[in-house]
């Protein structure tokens, strides 16, 4: 019988499935990049630009664990080939949309491909991992990450001049992700097959009790909690504070914010890479904790020092997201979908749930206050000394 950890690390499915999470979550981020735009379009307040990431987040949220519960009883190799249908016809709605109602029908679109794509598309990155889960999910996060980042430069480039019908062109990137969940899921097909004709890989459970399973479980969804609270507060004010306090223009606003997301795919890279050499419970314990500082010097610093702090800030929260989903799944190793559905949806709920609360906190106070309020949510990363060090049996 092969173990985990002699079996060969399937470096291009990993990077086939990175990629493919790379135009998923650019598509996904062409959602925040636009606000100015809708902004200005619709005549929206804080508030309700809060309201289209909370219907987007939530439809990507409810649906991922349920995704993934499914599909550990019943594999579906091909399903995140379907979810990027949803998302497809989410990004071209949002171009034409010609009401705030339209535009929160395809943002929630945009969401439900997002939840069928994020459970499977991570567990291929788990059975391809080889052993090295830290790493794998790093490089799957990395793809994701870097999409994330690369959305705002796309949209200064190809929408802001142009106008709101040009991210129609961003479809173009729905149907090359499909060409290359194709190519997975034939290699998942095959995997499904070798384990039905007995080829199967033994399970290593964690030596531990339910209780502590279930207490360590929820240490993490904290964990998740106080990162994208705060991570949320970046991504859809984070130009609207910049234009706001340093008198810059909507393009120059996208930069800034490029630099946070930038950090953060390289941080997420780093952390996984350090999650299986010095161990996952360092890296979570130092990623969260290790943001608060810079956290909170940011809503008191000028234009040159927002800058650093916010790729400081990006690079170290952002490290701590493979080692914190790789942690959970070997907690629970026999429902990977259903952690994996979980993680990505409380992670993706609690982003829009914050987007909301601070937008409506933004229209009642300032964009100057949200950050000064947010800056504390790090200092949550002080429970990760509650987590227990793993031992397998």
């Amino acid at each position: 019988m092969t173990t985990d950890n002699q079996t060969k690390t399937s470096y291009s499915i990993l990077f086939a499935i990175a990629i493919a999470h790379l135009l998923n979550d650019l598509l996904q981020a062409v959602i925040p990049a636009i606000y100015p735009q809708l902004e200005q379009k619709f005549n929206l307040s804080m508030a309700q630009i809060g309201i289209i990431t909370l219907c987007f987040q939530l439809s990507s949220s409810i649906f991922q664990p349920l995704v993934g519960n499914y599909t550990d009883k019943k594999p579906k190799p091909y399903s995140q080939v379907f979810g990027m249908f949803f998302t497809a016809i989410g990004i071209a709605m949002l171009a034409y949309a010609p009401s705030y109602n339209w535009v929160l029908v395809a943002v929630t679109l945009v969401g439900i491909g997002s939840s069928i794509f994020h459970p499977e598309s991570s567990r291929v990155a788990f059975l391809a991992s080889g052993g090295k889960r830290s790493l794998a999910q790093a490089i799957f996060q990395l793809g994701g990450n870097t999409g994330t980042a690369l959305a705002p430069l796309l949209i200064a480039w190809i929408v802001i001049p142009n106008g709101k019908k040009h991210i129609l062109w961003f479809v173009l990137f729905a149907v090359l992700a499909k060409i290359i969940l194709v190519y997975v899921g034939q290699w998942r097909s095959k995997e499904l097959k070798k384990a039905a004709n007995g080829v199967k890989k033994p399970v290593v459970l964690p030596d531990l009790s339910q209780r502590k399973i279930t207490l360590s479980v929820i240490i993490l969804l904290t964990l998740i909690f106080s990162k994208y609270f705060y991570t949320a507060g970046i991504t859809s004010y984070f130009q609207f504070y910049t234009m706001k306090k340093f008198g810059l223009t909507e393009v120059q606003a996208q930069v800034y914010l490029f630099y946070f997301l930038g950090a953060a795919a390289l941080g997420t890279l780093v952390g996984g890479v350090f999650g299986d050499r010095i161990g996952r419970k360092f890296v979570i314990w130092f990623s969260i904790l290790g943001a608060a500082p810079f956290a909170l010097l940011l809503p008191y610093v000028d234009q040159h020092w927002t800058a650093i702090l916010i790729m400081l800030i990006g690079f170290i929260i952002s490290s701590a997201f493979p080692s914190i989903l790789v942690f959970a799944q070997e907690l629970l190793p026999k429902k990977i979908g259903m952690v994996s559905g979980l993680f990505y949806g409380f992670a993706f709920g609690m982003g829009g749930l914050a987007s909301a609360i601070l937008g409506y906190i933004a229209d009642h106070t300032s964009i100057e206050y949200v950050y000064k309020l947010c800056s504390f949510l790090p200092l949550m990363g002080l429970i990760a000394y509650f987590l227990p060090n793993l031992k397998k049996k």
